[in-house]
């Protein structure tokens, strides 16, 4: 069986940088592909704070840091993951991005028995899977945010995914990665989204209604429930187009009133209030 050691990684936002900080500290090395040479330097200085975070907690030491940081190499070509084992696509939560990610690298990696991960939160994965001619090594993947601190990870394979895949990529998160999985049948949303959105969609109605203010949701679910963080403090974090775009994808598979997104949501995207990314949402960050 496979141990993977050369790993690539489509896109370095949020999740994209968090993946190439766990794998990084794991001693694998690391290949980050960009949208563009501008997005090189700010990929490099995503993933310095990522490891700058867990230096400040205590989880690593100054040369932990280091020796991640010089395992991590950026670049702006795709076509410099040929020699890659396992890649992980973790590009915006957009189907038609996806698809397009996905049949690139299907003719750049090399190597016929390399898996293709994604990290969608929503798409089912045979959606992805057959925009490739390798479907059975085609597997969802997916890490929550932020990735260096949360310890699940949904596996999802696809009706056409194979057994030796599933095995291979849950034994690489859990034992190289440390990370504790899941399993979800191939359907939008998976099993956490398919819980949570409607929560998050549920709590931004009734700010929508003026029933109460996000700030009194909040402090509800916080000290009422127990949660550590109120759905839209929440939804700010995850991004709102997120949140949006898995909202679309449940919907439409599932066409229940709940999981449509409100119009609340839809202006806030329209008018390119993401939340914490963007500095404001249902608060402030500026």
């Amino acid at each position: 069986m496979t141990q993977f050691t050369s790993i690539g990684i489509v896109g370095c936002g949020v999740m994209g940088s968090g993946l190439a900080d766990v794998c990084a500290r794991a001693g694998l090395d690391v290949r980050v592909v960009v949208s563009t040479e501008a997005s090189v330097s700010r990929g490099r200085r995503r993933l310095l704070r990522s490891l700058d975070r867990g230096l400040r907690k205590g989880t690593i030491t100054e040369e932990e840091r280091d020796a991640a940081v010089g395992r991590v190499v950026f670049t702006a070509d795709l076509n410099d993951l040929g020699d890659r084992q396992l890649v992980f696509e973790a590009v915006p939560e957009e189907e038609s991005t996806k698809l397009d990610v996905f049949g690139a690298l299907d003719k750049i990696v090399e190597l016929p028995d390399a898996i293709l991960a994604s990290n969608t939160s929503s798409i089912p994965i045979i959606r992805l899977a057959r925009a490739t001619g390798r479907p059975g090594q085609v597997i969802g993947v997916h890490f929550f945010n932020p990735v260096p601190v949360l310890a699940l990870v949904e596996l999802t394979g696809s009706l056409l995914t194979t057994d030796q895949t599933k095995l291979q990529t849950e034994l690489f998160v859990t034992a190289t990665l440390g990370k504790q999985v899941i399993h979800s049948a191939d359907r939008a949303g998976f099993v956490v989204n398919a819980l949570l959105i409607p929560y998050l969609l549920a709590a931004m109605r009734m700010v929508e209604s003026g029933f109460a203010t996000a700030e009194v949701v909040d402090r509800g679910m916080v000290l009422g429930c127990s949660h550590p963080m109120g759905p839209l403090s929440l939804a700010d974090l995850i991004g709102l187009d997120t949140v949006a775009s898995i909202a679309d994808a449940l919907y439409g598979e599932f066409k229940e009133p709940s999981y449509s997104p409100p119009p609340v949501l839809l202006r806030m995207v329209e008018g390119g209030l993401l939340g914490r990314k963007s500095g404001r949402g249902f608060y402030d960050y500026s």
